[in-house]
């Protein structure tokens, strides 16, 4: 008896899983890419948040100290009162020594800010509304930050 010879079994479709993981990985990368540009956002922000808390801290520490200073004194406070660029204050510096212990800290916390970019503005009757200007770069870019603060200081 003759056997019958049968065509081979069809194989379906071959090739078809491999496009579909190769599919899925590429899914898979481009999340992960979006997580990662992600978490590399929010660590940048945390950054410019604590500095920005960083420079209020300094801020409000200098107009504590002008608070317990003699109030004779206040028109010394003042450090390169005039102008209103940000960033490039006019007018004479301020040989307070408060002041210029004051600066010191910004400069230590802010290394790439300069002591001639802040500025405070002491003025109305009697020498009571303070205004100080700091103003820092961080570490990645040249875009200065700023950070105004007014107050009236009451002198007891």
């Amino acid at each position: 008896m003759a056997s019958r010879k049968h065509p081979p079994p069809r194989v379906p479709q071959s090739g078809f899983t491999l496009i579909e993981v190769l599919i899925s990985i590429l899914v898979f990368s481009f999340g992960i890419l979006g997580a990662v540009a992600l978490q590399a956002s929010a660590i940048k922000m945390s950054t410019d948040a604590q500095q920005r808390a960083e420079a209020t801290f300094l801020a409000d520490q200098l107009l504590a100290r002008m608070l317990i200073a003699d109030p004779a004194t206040a028109a010394t406070f003042a450090h390169h009162p005039a102008g209103t660029t940000t960033c490039a204050p006019t007018g004479a510096a301020s040989t307070n020594a408060i002041v210029t212990e004051w600066l010191t800290e910004v400069t230590s916390t802010f290394p790439r800010a300069a002591t001639t970019e802040q500025q405070i503005v002491v003025s109305g009757t009697p020498a009571n509304e303070v205004t100080v200007r700091l103003c820092w770069k961080n570490g990645e870019s040249d875009t200065p930050h700023t950070l105004e603060v007014s107050n009236r200081v009451q002198w007891p």
